[in-house]
């Protein structure tokens, strides 16, 4: 199926031609029928000579309905501009050429009617010329009329042409379905019709409806007025959705395959119309089917930043429309440069940004993108509508080459520096660093601290594990008197006199010169393996005083001392509060 949208000024016969070409009534209002004119969208298809399907989206032409007909043509790929042989070019022509235009829609005919009613050459001729200046380019036209069926079937051939140049829809593609309808049916529910651009629906597919907390699901396709399993883009499709309401899914609304979106109330874009200076500070953003009201900002001399009333599904290089609805005027089109901009709140930060985008063209540019943002998760770059075009530094997070080298280098620094500034501690915090460097994941920095770097315990370092050379002089004073002891602890005045404090003995137990086994209760590394021989040589079970006894030390350090050889496995406690060495067996030794 081809999707076409008819264009033109009120009263020069679109719902009429699209009548005749297709037996079918597209107006659907019994207003619009008793009036003959279009006041909503219409919408009707026929099969050309070829056997493809076309269907027509019919679009009023009157003035006060151009938000209707901006509705109808946002998603179509092409357009069948109608203009009257007896009235030639006129306002709502040029209104309605000038969206498609802003639009970028490039592909298009003309069909010139009444030609029983006046020679279609001048009508012709002049239209010919605005389409020629337009995106449109040069297109075929054709005299008709509807009412003797002159030329209607070389309008079928006409048409025939125009949808075999149009580039197929990829069905792999995110679905994004702008809502232009939507009412009620008996017994099944709420119903909303759209153009389908690109991938493919399915009956029962869970999908995200823009402005609704939950998702939504598919509970029957229709397209061309037949029910149907599937349906790819392009295409009219009628979809019946379980669990929300009509009024929660109005025109301008879209459903959206699940995460592949990124809903924007703030964009960068490039204006192609009216001098951005000039510009109101209010106007109507028109995209897809929906019209939201937005405050202008400018940046550059064709560029500004639009805050929009509420967010929409947009991608880089989207084309969208500004009108002004008091002047009945349109602005100019936009092309969408960034969906996810940088903040402007620094001095110069706004003509920095105008510079950054005048180098960007609208077309998804992953490197680009890259060195932008310097970090971006490769899921949020794809919602903005560009493929990642390089590997994950870690998980999900792309990284540009030259900020990944320049962040690697100043995690050395601070790896350094913090060194320096806490000799005592085992490396720096992993936290610490990522808020020193500004980076929104610990995985980062772990990802970052390769070789000479090392990442142990939450913490990163050289991988030195060297104790600075005041704290092993500390820790050999303090162990210098109790040389024939080996299991005496220094008194806790000692250490406090010798500077050894709480930081001071973590920071000798990380090196390895110390065991802590209580607060201020130290002995030298290795002093519980040496224990536990002396205690194997006990008669097995053996009480606590025999312990202290054999290892000639306090109390203060024996109880700690046996509770941590429990914990390690060395030494098993009895129910009577005896112990026994475990992996002993011989005589005397206790099962």
């Amino acid at each position: 199926m081809h999707v076409v949208a008819t264009a033109g000024h009120v009263d020069h016969g679109k719902s009429t031609l699209v009548r005749a070409l297709t037996g079918m009534e597209p107006d659907r209002w019994a207003e619009e029928r008793r009036r003959g004119m279009t006041i909503d969208l219409g919408f009707a298809w026929t099969r050309l000579p070829s056997g493809e399907t076309v269907a027509f989206v019919d679009v009023p032409g009157h003035e006060r309905f151009v938000p209707n007909m901006l509705a109808g043509i946002g998603p179509v790929p092409a357009a069948m501009i109608v203009v009257a042989a007896d009235e030639g070019w006129m306002p709502q022509s040029a209104e309605h050429l000038a969206a498609l235009d802003a639009l970028g829609v490039r592909h298009g005919l003309l069909v010139v009617t009444r030609a029983d009613l006046a020679d279609p050459a001048p009508a012709t001729e002049r239209a010919l010329r605005e389409i020629a200046a337009t995106s449109l380019g040069a297109v075929a036209a054709v005299g008709v009329s509807p009412v003797t069926g002159a030329g209607l079937d070389e309008l079928r051939a006409a048409l025939d042409r125009l949808v075999a140049a149009l580039p197929p829809a990829d069905p792999e593609e995110a679905v994004r379905l702008w809502i232009d309808r939507s009412f009620t049916v008996r017994g099944a529910g709420t119903v909303v019709t759209g153009t389908l651009g690109a991938g493919r629906l399915r009956q029962g597919d869970e999908l995200e409806l823009t402005g609704a907390a939950r998702p939504v699901r598919v509970r029957g396709l229709q397209s061309l007025g037949a029910p149907v399993d599937q349906v790819g883009g392009t295409s009219r499709v009628a979809v019946n959705l379980r669990g929300v309401t009509k009024a929660a899914a109005g025109r301008g609304r879209a459903l959206l395959s699940p995460g592949r979106f990124l809903l924007t109330d703030l964009i960068d874009v490039r204006v192609n119309g009216d001098p951005v200076a000039g510009l109101p500070a209010s106007l109507t953003l028109h995209t897809g089917s929906a019209a939201v009201p937005v405050r202008v900002r400018p940046l550059g001399a064709d560029t500004a930043r639009l805050r929009l009333g509420s967010p929409l599904p947009l991608r880089i290089g989207d084309r969208a429309l500004l009108r002004d609805p008091g002047r009945h005027h349109v602005a100019g089109g936009v092309t969408v440069l960034d969906v996810a901009p940088p903040g402007l709140s620094r001095r110069g930060a706004a003509a920095a940004r105008a510079a950054e985008l005048a180098t960007m063209d609208g077309r998804p540019d992953p490197a680009g993108e890259l060195r932008r943002r310097g970090l971006v998760r490769r899921d949020e770059l794809a919602r903005m509508g560009v493929a990642a075009g390089t590997n994950p530094v870690t998980g999900e997070w792309l990284a540009d080459p030259g900020h990944w080298a320049a962040l690697r280098a100043r995690l050395v620094d601070e790896v350094a520096r913090h060194a320096r500034e806490h000799p005592l501690e085992p490396g720096a915090p992993v936290d610490a660093l990522r808020h020193r460097l500004g980076l929104p994941a610990r995985a980062l920095v772990e990802a970052l601290a390769g070789a000479p770097l090392v990442v142990r315990g939450g913490r990163v370092s050289t991988g030195s594990t060297a104790p600075p050379g005041e704290l092993v002089a500390s820790v050999d004073r303090a162990f210098a008197d109790l040389s024939a002891r080996p299991f005496a602890a220094p008194e806790a005045y000692r250490l406090a006199e010798l500077g050894l404090g709480g930081r001071q003995i973590g920071a000798a137990v990380h090196a390895g010169l110390v065991v802590r086994l209580a607060e201020n209760v130290i002995l030298r590394a290795g002093a519980p393996q040496v224990a536990v021989r002396v205690l194997a040589a006990l008669p097995q079970p053996f009480t606590l005083s025999e312990a202290r006894s054999a290892l000639d030390t306090s109390r203060r350090v024996i109880v700690p001392l046996m509770e941590l050889l429990d914990r390690t496995g060395s030494t098993r406690r009895l129910p009577d509060a005896r112990r026994t060495v475990v992996g002993l067996r011989g005589p005397g030794v206790a099962p």
